[in-house]
């Protein structure tokens, strides 16, 4: 099994609640049936409207959603009819091979099949500097950022996915995709985000050692960040 992670990009002359709702009960029923062993839905819509702040992105247009897909193989021709499922919704896609690992699993907000996820989920485009060599940098991530992350956040799940590499022509580069959930006060307030107990001090700090270490293996420049709601359709281990 493989596990492929695509970008969407929503045709600018489609509303954002129209795009999320023809992955949602179009595309979704569609690629379960295409044989999806395991399925799930980012979009970024209103219900995420207060995290605006949190958005960065380095690509232009802004991504709008993304989608996990488990599938037997992701050879381009046994791929082929989910990539066609999506393209009949998103206006562009991106469709990366990765890897994952879950340093956090969520037991604390699990939600039933189709349904929104508590909170809210960003999804993070990593691209590897340049200064760092694929060795160094997996290093780097591992020992000085993957701490922070869970310590200094209040986030209840966070999955790091590395790219094998793009499966779609012009992907842009990325060469990781993280994705974390935290709870929907962490939108607009930073003592929630920074997981602070309502100390404003306590979450500068968390923000600083979290910053600080994230700098060690990615530039901000080339990051792109997408607020979204998440919605798992079917879960590839169960």
């Amino acid at each position: 099994m493989e596990k492929v992670i695509y970008a969407l990009w929503r045709d600018s002359r489609m509303d954002r609640e129209e795009f999320s709702r023809g992955l949602r009960e179009q595309v979704a029923p569609r690629l379960l049936a295409l044989g999806a062993r395991g399925l799930q839905i980012n979009v970024s819509d209103a219900a995420v409207d207060r995290a605006a702040g949190l958005v960065w992105s380095a690509t232009q247009p802004v991504i709008d959603g993304v989608v996990h897909l488990w599938v037997d193989s992701a050879i381009d021709s046994f791929r082929k009819p989910f990539d066609e499922a999506l393209r009949g919704v998103a206006w562009q896609i991106a469709a990366y091979l990765v890897t994952e690992s879950w340093p956090v699993v969520n037991t604390r907000h699990p939600s039933e099949p189709g349904e929104r996820t508590y909170g809210f989920s960003q999804v993070v485009f990593i691209v590897r500097p340049p200064r760092l060599d694929p060795d160094e940098w997996l290093e780097t991530w591992h020992r000085e950022q993957t701490g922070p992350a869970i310590e200094c956040q209040n986030n209840f799940y966070y999955q790091a996915n590395i790219v094998a590499r793009p499966l779609t022509h012009a992907a842009p580069r990325y060469d990781a995709i993280v994705e974390e959930c935290l709870p929907p006060e962490a939108m607009d307030d930073q003592n929630f985000f920074y997981d602070s107990d309502g100390d404003p001090i306590r979450a500068e700090e968390n923000k600083r050692i979290l910053l600080e270490n994230a700098q060690k293996m990615c530039d901000f420049d080339k990051l792109d960040v997408v607020v979204t709601s998440q919605y798992v359709f079917k879960n590839w281990v169960g």
